[in-house]
């Protein structure tokens, strides 16, 4: 072989091995910084009495889906796109569901609680779906809701029932849930945060620990505690 054109291959190899990894590096650092960022900006948790509290109110103006769309976000800590997903078959008359999660392939199992189990039914009885192997949440249309379609429904029932939250989207039932986890958990804070950095799939606690609002409301605690 062409000595110039050896050393030329192995130049074009290298480049394109070296492409690769700043390419790899740069999606990590911007998956990072936009997991910061989400985590202050697009979404906020809901208090968990606030949030079955507007259950309730969804529930009396007959709204069960959007009711059952809330509710099973901040029980289960489900991605909007795996939420979509669930069939009726799926979770009707069921102790628990297994799934796998999109985004991580990652396999969760989630027990379904008989109080939870009722008001699965409950929903079903008054959506009253054409069969069991429909998605959940479909839309008039008979088509599954979009994210943006979803979110808009929830800035709308923000406005409505006055829910005490800033930034009202799907991301703040998965953010509700993993407060609610932590705040259950009050003997084993540090355990119930390794468990939700491994669910949630962040890279480090201090993540989860802005995700959740934590960061949040230590640096507010630390101006209030200055007195004059």
């Amino acid at each position: 072989m062409n000595v110039s054109l050896f050393i030329n291959y192995l130049q074009f190899w290298a480049i394109l091995w070296l492409y690769k990894i700043f390419t790899y590096i740069f999606n990590l650092i911007n998956l990072n910084v936009m997991s910061l960022k989400y985590s202050n900006t697009t979404a906020d948790r809901l208090d968990w009495a606030d949030m079955l509290n507007l259950t309730r109110k969804l529930i009396q103006d007959g709204n069960y889906k959007i009711a059952l769309f809330i509710t099973l976000g901040s029980f289960w800590g489900l991605r909007v796109y795996d939420m979509k997903q669930l069939t009726w078959l799926l979770i009707l008359d069921k102790d628990e569901i297994t799934i796998t999660e999109h985004k991580t392939e990652k396999k969760r199992t989630i027990p379904i609680s008989p109080q939870l189990k009722k008001f699965i039914t409950d929903c079903y009885n008054h959506i009253n779906p054409v069969c069991l192997n429909s998605p959940v949440f479909l839309s008039q249309k008979k088509t599954v809701y979009s994210t943006q379609q979803l979110n808009r429904i929830l800035k709308q029932v923000k406005a409505k029932y006055r829910v005490n939250v800033k930034n009202f989207s799907c991301h703040s039932l998965r953010k509700t849930f993993g407060r609610q986890v932590y705040n259950q958990n009050p003997e084993n804070a540090e355990r119930a945060l390794v468990m939700l950095m491994d669910m949630f799939n962040h890279s480090s606690l201090a993540i989860t620990r802005r995700y959740i609002g934590l960061r949040q409301e230590e640096v507010a605690q630390t101006y209030e505690s200055l007195s004059f």
